[in-house]
C-alpha cells in the first residue's frame, strides 16, 4: 500500500487544528464533489482521497495513530498487541526481553508488521493470519430541503464506486447515517468498512424548518385584513385555501396541523405548518383614496 500524505491532500500543516482541518475539507469537497464533476474521473479520485484524509485527520484518535504509524495506522492496535506478545515470548525463551522503541520509518514498520502477523504466526503454529475490517469512510452529501420531504433513491459515487441508496424523508442538516459495507476493502479477507454519510441540507424553499415544524410568513392586503376574506397558501404538498377573519392583526399566527415537514423514520407522519400574517399597506394612494382614508380616520376618532 503506497503512503498517502493526508496533510498534503487537505492542504494543511501537521500542526493544523481540528477546526482548520474541517474547514479545509469542506472547501475542497465543494469543488471536487462528483455531482459537480460527473464525467471527471480525476476529480472523483481526488474526492475519494479527500474523504479518506478527512476520515483519518478529522478523528483525533485516528490522527494520532496516523502520525505515529503512517500508512499502517489502521493496524496500530494489532501491531502493539503482537509486540506485547512477542516481548512476553522472548522473556519466556531464555529470559531475555527485546526492547522496541516504536520509532520505525514506513518501510521498516511494514516489514516488521508482516513479520509479526505473517511469518511468525506460521512459525509458531498459530494458524491463519488475522483478518481486519476495512477502513471506514466519511462523505458529505449536499441536498436541497425539498428533496428530503419524501424518501427517494439516489445514486452516489463514493470510493470510486456507484452506490444506489434510499435517502430517508425527514433527515436533518448535519445528520450522519451509516451505510454498512461501503467503506474500504478488508485486510486478509476481513469485512469491508462502513460509509458514514453526513447530510448538508440547503434550504431551497421559502419555509423555515425546525425538525418537523415549518414556518412561513404570508402577506395579506389591508382590505382582507380589515374585512376578512379567502386566500390561497402554498404548502409543501400543494395549495390550500384559508379564511382570514375580519380585523386580523399583523403578526397573527395560524397553525395548519399535519402540513409541516416529514418526521424522520415515521411513515406518513408530518409536523405542523405555522403561518404568520404580515399586512401589506397600500402605496401611491390617489387623491380620492386619501380622502376616503381621512373620512375613515374621522369616523374612528
Amino acid at each position: 500500500m503506497a503512503y498517502i500524505d493526508y496533510y498534503k491532500i487537505l492542504g494543511v500543516s501537521k500542526s493544523a487544528t481540528q477546526d482548520e482541518i474541517r474547514k479545509a475539507y469542506r472547501k475542497k469537497a465543494r469543488k471536487l464533489h462528483p455531482d459537480l464533476n460527473p464525467d471527471d474521473k480525476e476529480a472523483q479520485r481526488k474526492f475519494q482521497e479527500l474523504n479518506e484524509a478527512n476520515e483519518v485527520l478529522g478523528n483525533p484518535e485516528k490522527r494520532k495513530k496516523y502520525d505515529k504509524y503512517g500508512k499502517d495506522w489502521e493496524h496500530a492496535e494489532q501491531y502493539e498487541e503482537a509486540q506485547r506478545q512477542q516481548r512476553a515470548q522472548q522473556t519466556g525463551y531464555g529470559g531475555q526481553r527485546a526492547a522496541y522503541s516504536g520509532n520505525f520509518d514506513e518501510d521498516t514498520f511494514s516489514d516488521f508488521f508482516e513479520e509479526m502477523f505473517g511469518g511468525q504466526a506460521r512459525q509458531h503454529g498459530r494458524g491463519r493470519q488475522p483478518h481486519f475490517k476495512g477502513q471506514d469512510l466519511n462523505a458529505e452529501l449536499q441536498i436541497g430541503l425539498s428533496q428530503v420531504y419524501k424518501s427517494h433513491k439516489q445514486t452516489l459515487t463514493v470510493n470510486g464506486k456507484k452506490i444506489r441508496l434510499t435517502i430517508p424523508a425527514g433527515v436533518e442538516n448535519g445528520q450522519t447515517i451509516k451505510i454498512k459495507g461501503h467503506g474500504g476493502p478488508g485486510v486478509q479477507g476481513g469485512p469491508k468498512g462502513d460509509l458514514y454519510l453526513t447530510f448538508s441540507i440547503v434550504n431551497d424553499t421559502d419555509f423555515k424548518r425546525e425538525k418537523s415544524t415549518l414556518y412561513k410568513t404570508v402577506t395579506i392586503d389591508l382590505y382582507t385584513a380589515l374585512l376578512g376574506g379567502e386566500i390561497s397558501v402554498k404548502t409543501f404538498d400543494g395549495e390550500v385555501k384559508l379564511t382570514v377573519k375580519p380585523e386580523t392583526q399583523s403578526g397573527t399566527k395560524v397553525k395548519l396541523k399535519g402540513k409541516g415537514f416529514a418526521k424522520y423514520k415515521t411513515a406518513n407522519q408530518f409536523g405542523d405548518l405555522i403561518l404568520t400574517y404580515q399586512i401589506a399597506l397600500p402605496t401611491k394612494l390617489s387623491e380620492k383614496e386619501k380622502t376616503l382614508v381621512n373620512e375613515l380616520k374621522s369616523l374612528r376618532s
